[in-house]
């Protein structure tokens, strides 16, 4: 045959969009829904359609490439099913500020107008997202795609609202929220990020009524103390015992509250007395219904004191604080003040502080539905991976709060509630045409939305169809395995998982693989106030998605952080290259060569280890793929392809593909053809574009790999014995050419070796492959025989003494001479290294890759130190025998 040419250069730009046009026109990515078959499948986190991925997206979707596309070459029936999320909050903030920037608010334009403004954005975001993903070269079935609120997704929501609400797990009601004034709505506990800020904690004095005294409380926002109708103790505590049912005045509002005695009261914190503001703290919220206290509202949606606050009303909640403290100082009703630094919520969007408050919200009755997704994961029914990350979901739905529902924003799914004016309150899957209690009055939508993730807990069957009874939910459900972060455990992962019981009788997924972070390269997490993001789309643009995929893959391990660095792209990228040029290598020595896809009969020594080694390999591989590391598997990969194919084999064929008869060159060529064929099966999930590319120019190969069939290891491939044999061979050469370096001999120069082998089996393989040993190590002559000269360097390989003489070589003296002086100038760079790293100032102000960096130099400096000082003995041993 006419041998193939790949480009000297392998150019990504000139191979992706070609290969993923090719794969989207061959209808590869499609799920047959063959009943023969068994299913694989998974539906995609979706992102927001609020801007564009970013390289936790680019992980997050690489593992779930690589699980497919092995599933698919496996002979399964795979389903990955895409889609977008609508993402409530933070798609509303990104077009409000779009518009903002016009001088326009949402309230200017109207619900309607707004809305048909937000769906513009998605549109050009979702394109966006898409050409991104495919840039990536995800194997998603875009036939299927989905989107949170499609007309599909949308009917599961009404559904599933409906059906909750009429068993009384969803209701409406006032109860204590989280509200964010800046995006003016209230947010579930876990859309709340606490973070350490420095306050202080002030101590009041609040005037007895009917005493002179005072009993003094602590509170880090002393601006709530004017919405405060009680002040507690505990029933226990001696200090209070006699004060309770007594009143206090309330400083500044100057009316009377009393004192009442509950068991939450913590006797040990502050001074054993606390104020209690029902309206803007969950805990004195509970404590206000227990002892049917009024709960005044004195801070609004807007964070401006309200009316309830008197005097202070329309004050900033910050200024407020300060000019009550400052009226407290003056009255002398400042006992004192002390710095405190303590948790503060903020909202996980926008970063404002939250405004705890009690409001009228729709919530989901928590712990009946939490009680069944607790028992699947106990029972195994749905593992995680790594397992620890089990207890984390375990601890939360354990010990779960109800879920605040509404939004108080307007894209998103609007609750189905409609209000009449008679008071009736209608919940129904579509619009009610009158009001079955009057008949007549006129009805009104709820104008709130439902919290992002109530969609997307239902995503994994939505998807598919449900609520009606689809051929994909029959065939597809329940999905395989989710992959997703662990930040999102408590918000996606545990509500699937509840609403799949309720609604499907069955858990959404059996594996949970979780992935940590993308950080840079100093472990710190990317964001854009830190300007660390990297952007995958630039690193695809620069070096090719195959570089990026394997880049990830090979950097993480199942939920463990990964630092990007750049060495590892770069590393990756030689990698491809490596690929690409062995892959040359191979095409160009086809000359005259048909190959039928079958491996001769006979086999040389090195044929059999090459293939041992890759059924070997194809093993492992497999094992480190079902255990879900990923990483591992992609290491597998690259050490056997580097190392084993194209450092050992590929330099071995030389020899009888420029030398040999045809006879034995064409069955090198057809086992170097075999093994990359194979490597190509393995490597294509983890890089599918240069993989895909060069099957396509394989002599003899018809389709796409992107369906060729997955390897497996097989019994005629195990050959221990020509392994254990080609082992002592590549021990004898990486002896040689160590020594060779060690005494600073050019490459190409020619030397002396004598193989003195202890037995006859090895004399056997040393004899019939003296070729190649002289070849591999310029030994010339190469001589194998029972002697011990003088003057050499030696080492025993096996049963195998390997001598390199220098005589006539190198000059003993001054290859001492030389490597001493190497070793003093080693032994400065290592003491210079040990200083830096015995500095404690050093150690802590310095980055900590910079750290990590010395500390490698250290190890890699003392264990050059060490053989070079064992080298320089062994050489003054020879000059002493010499003399």
């Amino acid at each position: 045959m006419t041998p193939v040419k790949l480009a000297p250069v392998y150019d990504p730009k000139a191979v992706e969009d070609k290969c993923y046009r090719f794969w989207l026109d061959g209808n590869y990515f499609r799920a047959a829904r063959d009943p023969e078959k068994e299913t694989f499948t998974i539906v995609i986190p979706p992102p927001n359609v609020t801007g564009s991925l970013h390289m936790g997206h680019a992980l997050d979707n690489t593992i779930q490439d690589i699980l497919i596309r092995w599933k698919r070459m496996a002979g399964y029936d795979t389903l990955w099913l895409p889609g977008t999320d609508h993402a409530g909050i933070a798609t509303q903030i990104r077009v409000e500020e779009h518009l903002a920037q016009e001088g326009l608010s949402r309230h200017d334009l109207g619900r309607e107008a707004f809305l048909e403004k937000v769906w513009e954005w998605k549109e050009e975001y979702h394109g966006r997202i898409v050409n991104q993903l495919r840039k990536l070269g995800v194997s998603c079935d875009w036939s299927r795609e989905r989107f949170t609120m499609d007309e599909g997704c949308s009917k599961a929501v009404r559904e599933v609202f409906v059906s909750l609400y009429r068993k009384g797990l969803i209701c409406r009601g006032d109860y204590m929220i989280n509200w964010c004034p800046r995006c003016n709505t209230a947010l579930s506990d876990i859309e709340v990020e606490h973070k350490e800020s420095p306050g202080k904690l002030v101590y009041i004095r609040y005037p007895m009524v009917e005493r002179d005294d005072y009993i003094v409380v602590a509170t880090t926002r002393p601006e709530t103390m004017l919405g405060d109708t009680a002040v507690a103790v505990h029933p226990e505590d001696d200090r209070y015992r006699d004060y309770i049912g007594e009143k206090v005045i309330l400083p500044l509002m100057e009316r009377e509250i009393p004192i009442i005695a509950d068991e939450y009261v913590d006797p040990t914190f502050g001074t054993g007395a606390v104020k209690i503001t029902p309206a803007h703290d969950p805990n004195d919220f509970a404590i206000g219904q227990r002892h049917n206290l009024p709960a005044p509202k004195v801070i609004g949606d807007d964070a401006l004191m309200t009316a309830e606050a008197g005097r202070y009303a329309g004050m900033d909640r910050d200024a407020c604080r300060k000019q009550v403290v400052e009226e407290l100082r003056e009255r002398g009703l400042i006992d004192k003040e002390e710095e405190y630094s303590h948790a503060v919520g903020h909202c996980q969007r926008c970063n404002t502080v939250i405004e705890p408050f009690v409001s009228r919200q729709w919530f989901v009755k928590m712990k009946p539905l939490a009680e069944p997704a607790i028992k699947v994961v106990k029972e195994g029914r749905t593992r995680f991976v790594p397992e620890r990350f089990t207890r984390i979901y375990l601890n939360w739905l354990e010990n779960v709060r109800d879920w605040c529902i509404s939004r108080q924003i307007w894209w998103g799914h609007r609750i189905p509630a409609w209000y009449c004016e008679c008071g009736e309150m209608i919940v129904d899957y579509e619009a009610p045409q009158s009001c079955p209690k009057c008949g007549g009055g006129e009805l009104r939508q709820d104008p709130d939305v439902l919290d992002t993730w109530f969609s997307s807990a239902l995503w994994p069957f939505s998807t598919l169809g449900w609520p009606e009874e689809t051929p994909d939910l029959k065939h597809f459900f329940p999905t395989d395995v989710l992959v997703t972060g662990y930040d999102i455990i408590y918000f996606w992962v545990a509500r699937m998982i509840f609403m799949s019981l309720e609604f499907m009788g069955e858990v959404p997924f059996h594996d949970v693989y979780i992935h940590g972070l993308v950080r840079d390269h100093l472990g710190r997490k990317m964001s854009k106030s830190l300007g660390n993001g990297v952007d995958p789309l630039e690193i695809i643009d620069q070096y090719g998605a195959d570089t990026l995929r394997f880049t990830l893959i090979t950097g993480q391990a199942p939920g463990n952080d990964q630092r990007f660095r750049q060495e590892n792209v770069e590393a990756s990228r030689n990698f491809a290259n490596k690929i690409w040029n062995a892959s040359r290598f191979v095409f160009m020595n086809l000359d005259n060569y048909e190959y039928q896809g079958l491996l001769p009969e006979k086999l040389s020594r090195a044929d059999r280890w090459i293939l041992h080694r890759l059924n070997e390999t194809v093993a492992e591989v497999g094992r480190q793929l079902d255990k879900y590391e990923l990483g591992e598997a992609a290491r597998c990969i690259y050490d056997f392809f580097w190392s084993d194919y194209c450092d050992w084999y590929l330099e071995w064929s030389k020899l009888p593909l420029t030398k040999g008869e045809k006879a034995e060159a064409d069955r090198v060529r057809s086992v170097l053809l075999y093994v990359l064929e194979g490597t190509l099966k393995l490597l294509h999930p983890f890089m599918p574009f240069i993989t895909e590319e060069i099957w396509q120019n394989l002599p003899h190969t018809s389709g796409a790999l992107v369906i060729a069939s997955w390897p497996e290891p097989t019994e005629q491939f195990q050959y221990p014995e020509a392994a254990a044999e080609m082992e002592l061979l590549m021990g004898i050469i990486k002896f040689l050419r160590n020594l060779r370096s060690e005494v600073n001999l050019p490459p190409g120069q020619k030397a002396k070796v004598i193989l003195n082998p202890a037995s006859e089996k090895s004399c056997k393989i040393l004899n019939e492959e003296i070729e190649q040993l002289q070849k591999m190590t310029f030994a010339e002559p190469l001589l194998i025989e029972k002697q011990k000269p003088q003057k050499a360097l030696s080492a025993l390989v096996r049963d195998v003494e390997a001598y390199l003489p220098l005589e006539g070589l190198v000059d003993l003296e001054a290859e001492i001479k030389r490597l001493e002086k190497e070793l003093t100038e080693l032994t400065k760079d290592l003491e210079r290294t040990e200083g830096k790293l015995a500095n404690e100032k050093f150690i802590r102000k310095a980055p900590a890759d910079v750290v990590e960096k010395e500390k490698r130099k250290q190890k890699e400096f003392t264990a050059h130190q060490q053989k070079l000082v064992s080298r320089i003995q062994e050489l003054k041993k020879l000059l002493t025998a010499a003399n």
